[in-house]
């Protein structure tokens, strides 16, 4: 009976209509999720589960690792060098999982609990990044790098301790990834979920209740805290999965912007909450599309340009890693021809980050290291079922 009172009032709220923002200038935003969350350490790691007759190389994922100082050089190099028309350089907003399995600590206890180390701690057992966190604050000093908050974990925990209880093959399997300090290898096991959001309970029960996100979104926000000296201001579920009270407590918490995944071309807009909700439009992910084009990239750039909404460009972590795989030359070679081919097409390009649009909406300007920018705001009526359609399509 919850469950449908419940699912009534998403289906009224979806054709309710809402304002949303438009901008007389070409916005871009850079969105990254996976920050900070630790999955193969090392070829070792590799050997280790290839011999415990896991099979990996199947999908660019299976080497998905850590990112290192020398990853975070070479990316803030490279936006350094791209500035828009006021002069200010791009930049990126990084989601991070701000805590990580805590290995030692887990097999001392026979992989029977999770135990999590917060990255501001360090790293787990066996992993190996000299100079990582200054490069992560030299990156947030310049403002070149915005950390934004992802979450504490990036599985769902009551999802992989259930399994942990019951035994078995999923059991097994991952104690085999824990012991060569691998966390899980989502594709493989999408049974562990995301952090809110459950996948095999009942259809309306998948998102964890209010009482437990309020929890978790807690216990990252403070960890976040200690980790940056600041809160976040703009989030991003895990897996893109947020519900209503992903969004209020997000709000309670002092988070201003919710961070949408791709899927639709849709305007900036405040919520209930007077949060302000982003969509990403342009999928820029060249280590995992295998039909990944840099001028589709530009194309749905150009669409969100002709009808006045911001280009929110996603580009995963893996992306830049090198440790395991070399993905980051290709994928900073694209960028910056993908760059470099929107500032010459537009010379009045801004470069933003989140809280640059939510200033930007509130006050029709926004500051920067350059000063002062004003730009054109306008707001034309939609309704979140448009929304739903457009991301169906």
């Amino acid at each position: 009976m919850r469950t449908l009172a419940r699912n009534l009032r998403r289906r009224a709220r979806a054709l309710l209509p809402i304002e949303g923002f438009h901008f007389d200038r070409p916005l871009v935003l850079l969105q990254s999720d996976d920050w900070g969350r630790v999955g193969l350490s090392d070829n070792e790691a590799l050997v280790a589960l290839q011999s415990a007759g896991i099979a990996l190389g199947e999908r660019p994922y299976d080497f998905y690792s850590l990112e290192t100082a020398e990853d975070l050089s070479a990316l803030s190099d490279l936006l350094r060098r791209h500035c828009d028309s006021t002069g200010q350089c791009a930049s990126i907003g990084m989601n991070f999982v701000v805590a990580n399995l805590d290995f030692a600590r887990m097999e001392a206890d026979d992989f029977r609990h999770i135990h999590l180390l917060p990255l501001g701690e360090g790293l787990p057992r066996g992993w190996n990044r000299p100079g990582l966190h200054e490069a992560y604050r030299e990156g947030i000093r310049e403002g070149i790098f915005h950390p934004a908050l992802h979450g504490m974990t990036h599985f769902c925990r009551s999802a992989v301790e259930r399994q942990l209880i019951s035994g078995g093959e999923r059991s097994e399997l991952l104690r085999t990834l824990w012991r060569t300090g691998t966390p899980y290898i989502h594709w493989r096991i999408p049974w562990v979920g995301y952090e809110y959001w459950d996948p095999e309970k009942p259809a309306g029960e998948r998102f964890l209740t209010a009482t437990s996100q309020r929890e978790l979104i807690g216990q990252s926000v403070g960890t976040f805290s200690k980790l940056f000296s600041k809160l976040p201001r703009s989030a991003c579920a895990p897996g893109y999965r947020a519900d209503e009270n992903t969004h209020r407590v997000w709000a309670e918490y002092g988070v201003c912007v919710a961070q949408n995944g791709p899927g639709s071309i849709s305007p900036p807009h405040l919520d209930r909450y007077n949060t302000l909700h982003l969509y990403r439009s342009v999928e820029f992910e060249p280590v995992v599309d295998p039909a990944f084009s840099a001028a589709a990239c530009l194309r749905d750039a150009e669409t969100c340009f002709a009808r006045g909404i911001p280009a929110v460009v996603s580009l995963h972590s893996i992306n830049f890693h090198s440790s395991v795989r070399d993905f980051r030359s290709r994928s900073l070679e694209l960028l910056n021809e993908f760059l470099s081919a929107l500032e010459t097409k537009h010379p009045d390009l801004l470069y933003l980050h989140d809280e640059d649009v939510s200033e930007l909406v509130s006050k029709g300007s926004y500051e920067n290291t350059q000063g002062t920018t004003r730009v054109g705001v306008t707001k034309q009526r939609f309704t979140r079922a448009q929304i739903t359609q457009r991301q169906k399509a």
